[in-house]
């Protein structure tokens, strides 16, 4: 299935109620699986990004439902990378002849 990694920043709603950033991971986190997402694991991390999220999810338009839900509650923005694993850029790399 495939995997996305978002970059994740708190705007400024975020950083005013960061005591409950874990709370709202876990909300999203509930949301995003009724939508068919799965968010596989969340670290809070120290530098140009809050935090950063892996995300499985069965296409882009399920990812990007998930995170614009979650973006909607106006706490965070996203950035987000369709990710390969070694499998699947062999995969891709044999396509290229």
């Amino acid at each position: 299935m495939p995997k996305y990694v978002s970059l994740i920043n708190w705007t400024d709603q975020g950083v005013k109620n960061y005591k409950d950033t874990v709370d709202r991971y876990e909300a999203a986190q509930k949301a995003a699986s009724a939508a068919g997402a799965r968010f596989i694991d969340a670290y809070w991390t120290v530098g140009n990004y809050d935090l950063v999220l892996i995300i499985e999810a069965p296409d882009d338009e399920t990812a990007t439902a998930a995170l614009l839900s979650t973006a909607a509650a106006g706490n965070v923005r996203t950035t987000t990378l369709h990710a390969f694993d070694a499998n699947e850029m062999r995969a891709i790399i044999a396509k290229t002849g």
